[in-house]
């Protein structure tokens, strides 16, 4: 299907939008999940319009990070192309990243006396304090047993650690347990190529211990990458896309499949200016909305009901621009009920001149359920959005 699509995909200036809620789909809590009990009449009638359906981001049953629902949002498979959070924590804070480099996703942490960890994000500490940690290590260790070290700070706790140099490979284990009340892991090579690679990570780790103190006293380190020079939705789809997000992930992931990263302010109604002042120099719009999924891991079941209605009463800003094509949706679901990502599908509505219209009466899971699009794969949503928008060929004769 891939190679099919994209031989068909052709040029025009139908305006696609992709709008991701993440992590917008629930589970019901006292008998609704947050998209039931908000009150969100622009999109409930967009719904009756148009089509709603539901979407699994991987697989029935299978749980998604993040990445894998993006790639399949993107047109790419997120169980052919598996991509490791370093390099879309790296691509996110804007690094550019070599064929002989490991890009690395990094926390500060806190340690007890006794080598314990007891907060894996060292209490949120904030961004300043990040950038002034990540400027000692990055003065003190440059290199490492003939490896070049890069830090680079993210948002609060989270910074990039590129390790660059020969021979170097990703096939290690992660250092963060991921679990309070667990001492730290040591790095151990997977393959017998990545032992030069693990003794480096071990060492930086140490060295960066004797510059740190309280409450960032640690970092611990994961998602080991290289980057998997993927070809990009302009190569694919004839597509000029831009990516509108405020996380480095998201810029990471918008940048990786070749998308122009648009520079916007924190809020909502910042980026929603930017779609704006863009709107003619891009046929393709990816526009993220980051805070969904953070209120559904914190288990916020009411302040994630509230945003998705501020997200609904912003929609008319949006629908004002007129694309010919919009989809919102997400990447995966979190419900509040489980404070963590989930195998339930998303819910998904398609707006189009060219659909046919189904009977849902709103947009929110149980009437998606129902809905004309039925349950398919994320991934066969941005074909969808190509046929819509006038933007595939005829398959044979």
């Amino acid at each position: 299907m891939e190679t099919v699509l994209d031989k068909l995909t052709q040029k025009n200036d139908k305006k696609l939008l992709l709008l991701v809620i993440d992590g917008i789909g629930g589970a019901p809590y006292r008998g609704k999940t947050e998209l039931e009990a908000a009150y969100t009449p622009n999109m409930d009638r967009l719904a009756k319009s148009y089509i709603t359906g539901v979407a699994d981001p991987v697989a029935p049953g299978i749980t998604p990070g993040s990445g894998p629902g993006h790639l399949a949002l993107f047109g790419y498979d997120p169980l052919r192309y598996e991509i490791g959070r370093g390099i879309l924590e790296a691509l996110g804070v804007g690094l550019e990243v070599t064929p002989k480099d490991v890009a690395v996703r990094g926390n500060f942490a806190t340690i007890d006396d006794n080598g314990i960890i007891i907060d894996r994000r060292a209490g949120r500490i904030s961004t300043d304090l990040n950038r002034q940690l990540c400027t000692r290590i990055q003065q003190e260790i440059k290199t490492i047993d003939g490896v070049e070290i890069i830090v680079k700070p993210g948002k609060e706790h989270r910074f990039v650690l590129i390790l660059r140099g020969d021979k170097l490979s990703d096939k290690v284990t992660e250092t963060d347990p991921q679990k309070e009340g667990n001492p730290p892991l040591r790095c151990e090579p997977l393959v017998p190529e990545a032992t030069h690679t693990a003794e480096v990570v071990n060492k930086f780790v140490d060295a960066t211990r004797k510059l740190l103190n309280p409450p960032a006293n640690f970092v611990l380190l994961r998602g080991f990458a290289k980057h998997p020079q993927l070809k990009s939705m302009r190569e694919r789809f004839k597509l000029t896309p831009a990516g509108i997000a405020t996380y480095p992930m998201y810029k990471g992931l918008a940048r990786l499949v070749g998308m122009d990263i648009l520079e916007t302010g924190p809020e909502l109604e910042d980026e929603i200016e930017t779609l704006r002042k863009n709107w003619d120099n891009y046929d393709f719009f990816y526009f993220h909305i980051k805070r969904t999924d953070s209120l559904g891991e914190d288990g916020n079941w009411e302040a994630k009901v509230e945003l998705i209605e501020k997200i609904d009463k912003l929609l008319p800003d949006i629908l004002d621009l007129h694309p010919d094509v919009l989809v919102i949706t997400g990447d995966h679901s979190t419900p509040a009920i489980l404070k963590a990502h989930s195998w339930h599908p998303v819910p998904v509505l398609f707006v189009s001149p060219y659909v046919i219209p189904d009977k849902s009466e709103a947009f929110n899971e149980r009437e998606c359920m129902h809905g004309g699009l039925g349950r398919i794969r994320l991934l066969d949503l941005l074909p969808l959005m190509l046929a819509h928008g006038l933007k595939l060929k005829k398959y044979g004769a």
